[in-house]
């Protein structure tokens, strides 16, 4: 995906694919193994095909439209919390199409949010929390950020719906992607136009329905234009080996020149902690962490096209220190075509390939991946192009897989021997070699903070809440805890507005660190 700087030239390719290039048949009813390498038309390995909903009948209900107002993007997922019922969200260029894949091998198409102007873009991008989907929509209309409540799926009554938005954040014209952490609630709308800058746009959704602009800060010195474009990020309450950051909110941003890591724990006050570029930058899209938060795995979507590696290329970032980010390993894998959106789940990376389709790779041993499994979900070619996959979605707790691939269309997959329920932990994880308190977050604070303590060795710990004239106004722990880092919450819903001080103590060592209670 990138950037306008290069977008009439990606237009053009795409387009020129997309003319001679058709969507495959809608495929369900029973599991399609793969044997021998195949499974059916699919080369594959490891990996069965569940079922295929074509592209045209993602747009079931619609006109026939000319061939550059068809087209697939990107890709997330959804669980209903309530009935555990799964469902795809698809990228289409003119919408957001829904399929229930709850039964993997029988998928139902339900309808879709199309822009909020009607506008058409090859780019599309969703994200969920709190059962509400977010949209964004670059190079096409003014769409903002358009919030969909996803419990609307439930009163499918047999025909495909056109739903309408159920809020809308218009701060922004346009925008790239967005990402959002989960776990504080707070989105980070990237690549804009129009929003104060071109890197991290922070936008408080804690209230889906209710988006508040939070803050704006762009990495100086990267993107090619040097005023710090962000093409994706991933942020994250950060639970990795620097115990200088522990607890703190990190985001991992690709900024098509570097690797921007940025602290956005204080949105108003955002600050650069390194930008690193790798050997032969062409194009730095889009990473993910892994689960130890020890290394930030990148793909460069350009490199494989300039010519500047022979095969497809997985940069792995060693990020034990967030000052200090080094590449660990410049994978090359076996297939020669650019890589696209990546994510990891359980050890695994799970890649889309565009023309090679997904690829799954063991990242037991970050410095020498092993391919385990693969699905071309693009059998017409393995050229250059733009074609096929787009972005995966590897998140379901049924392990099931989904796949948007252009113009191919839908593809649930069922990756059948992976182990989607391990975690994988470094072993060579250093414990904290002294007492450390974190720097809360957030702070300053209403009601409820939360800090990191590290031990280096199991001991009795208190940890005490005092205010300014040294009086203990709220006990927070006090016991014996194991080893190692651990979050503690300090809960002032029955105090007053001020400053206090959090005062950790093991034995003879004692941290502090000062919070804000702001009401």
């Amino acid at each position: 995906m990138l950037t306008r700087v290069s977008s009439l030239f990606l237009l053009v390719a795409i387009w020129a694919a997309t003319t001679a290039a058709q969507s495959l048949p809608t495929l369900s009813g029973s599991r399609i193994t793969c044997t021998h390498g195949k499974a059916g038309m699919h080369a594959c390995h490891e990996i069965d095909m569940l079922s295929r909903v074509s592209m045209d009948d993602l747009y079931a209900g619609q006109s026939a439209a000319e061939p550059l107002s068809r087209g697939l993007n990107d890709i997330w997922g959804w669980t209903d919390p309530d009935s555990r019922r799964e469902y795809a969200l698809v990228g289409r260029m003119d919408a957001v199409a829904f399929v229930d894949v709850t039964i993997p091998t029988e998928p139902v198409y339900l309808g879709y949010l199309p822009s909020h102007d009607g506008g058409h873009s090859w780019w599309r991008d969703m994200k969920v929390y709190k059962d509400h989907m977010f949209v964004v929509v670059d190079g096409g209309g003014v769409n903002g950020m358009q919030v969909f409540d996803l419990t609307r799926l439930r009163s499918f009554a047999g025909q495909p719906v056109r739903f309408e938005q159920t809020a809308r954040y218009g701060e922004i014209e346009q925008a790239h992607n967005v990402a959002i952490n989960e776990e504080t609630g707070f989105a980070y709308i990237v690549g804009t136009s129009r929003g104060g800058c071109p890197g991290l746009h922070m936008v408080d959704i804690r209230n889906p329905l209710e988006p508040k602009f939070a803050g704006c800060h762009s990495h100086s010195n990267t993107g090619r234009s040097g005023r710090g474009y962000t093409h994706d990020t991933q942020c994250v309450v950060y639970r990795g080996p620097d115990t200088d950051y522990y607890g703190r909110e990190i985001c991992f941003s690709s900024n098509e020149t570097a690797l921007s890591i940025m602290d956005v724990t204080d949105k108003s006050a955002a600050f650069e902690l390194a930008a690193e570029g790798h050997p032969n930058v062409a194009y730095a899209h889009q990473g993910w962490l892994t689960e130890d938060h020890r290394y930030f795995v990148m793909n460069d979507e350009g490199d494989e096209r300039q010519g500047l590696t022979d095969r497809t290329r997985m940069l792995i970032w060693d990020v034990t220190k967030l000052d200090e980010p080094v590449i660990d390993t410049e994978f090359l894998g076996q297939t020669h075509t650019p890589d696209h959106n990546l994510y990891a789940r359980a050890g695994y990376i799970f890649a889309s390939n565009y023309t090679s389709g997904l690829r799954v790779f063991d990242l037991s041993n970050p410095s020498a991946p092993v391919e385990v499994a693969y699905f071309d979900t693009h059998p017409a070619t393995d050229d250059l192009s733009f074609n096929g996959t787009w972005s995966v979605y590897p998140f379901f707790a049924s392990g099931t897989i989904i796949v948007n691939s252009h113009p191919d269309g839908l593809l649930v997959l069922d990756p059948t021997s992976l182990n989607l329920t391990r975690v994988s932990v470094a072993a060579d994880h250093e414990l904290p070699t002294a007492l450390t308190l974190s720097h809360a977050w957030p702070n300053p604070f209403n009601p409820s903070t939360t800090l990191a303590v590290s031990l280096p060795e199991a001991a009795n710990l208190s940890v005490a809440a005092y205010d300014l004239l040294g009086r203990r106004v709220s006990s927070l722990h006090n016991g014996t805890l194991d080893a190692g880092r651990h979050l503690i919450a300090f809960d002032a819903t029955d105090l007053p507005g001020g400053t206090y001080i959090i005062q950790a103590r093991a034995g003879q060592s004692m941290a502090s660190q000062r919070v804000t209670l702001v009401k």
